[in-house]
């Protein structure tokens, strides 16, 4: 009998984190108990039970609208209960339910690790190329700078004392209003 029960794991999010600490989640009949469900998991596949915990969870109200030819009918309608139970495996086993998802994960993080090698290379081979075209150019500057020790004395004169003249930024023309009509010189003043 215990191979016979329906054992339907509930594949979400929150059902694949508490995998991590060896609890799954099966969906189950309503008229099972937490012995048989035990049972049904350990001759299913292969795994010491440690605890099982099982909840009945009501179905939702919903709203039924039937239209058949010029009458509508608003019923109130629901969807089917059901039976969850949570399965706590003893130390060292494990169901295969989520090995897909972490295979999935690892190939993503290595494929993200490759590319990550070789932007890294790329990113060093272009540092050295700049580096290699800067150091021509840095050179010749430096020497000029040798060259010339002694800075020249600055000369005051009148032209230097005198503000330069502010020119006024130049105005752009916008546009305005629901019909996108140009603003007027005069508008703008």
């Amino acid at each position: 009998m215990s191979k016979t029960i329906a054992l339907r794991p509930r594949l979400n999010e929150k059902t694949y984190g508490l995998a991590d600490s060896r609890v799954y989640v099966f969906d189950i009949d309503r008229a099972v108990n937490k012995h048989t469900v035990a049972r049904a998991v350990e001759a299913q596949f292969e795994v010491k039970v440690s605890s099982v915990n099982t909840t009945n969870i009501p179905g939702k109200a919903k709203r039924v609208i039937s239209i058949s030819g010029k009458r509508q009918k608003n019923a109130e309608g629901s969807r089917n209960d059901f039976k969850k139970a949570y399965v706590t495996l003893a130390e060292g086993y494990a169901l295969p339910f989520f090995d897909a998802i972490e295979e999935e994960v690892q190939k993503e993080e290595a494929i993200q690790g490759k590319v990550d090698k070789a932007a890294a290379k790329e990113a060093a081979k272009t540092e050295k190329k700049a580096a290699k075209k800067a150091e021509p150019v840095a050179k010749p500057v430096k020497q000029a700078a040798k060259a010339v020790k002694t800075p020249e004395p600055v000369k005051e004169s009148a032209e230097a004392a005198e503000p330069e003249p502010e020119t006024e930024p130049v105005k752009k023309s916008a546009w305005r209003g629901f019909r996108l009509r140009k603003k007027s010189k005069e508008e703008d003043e």
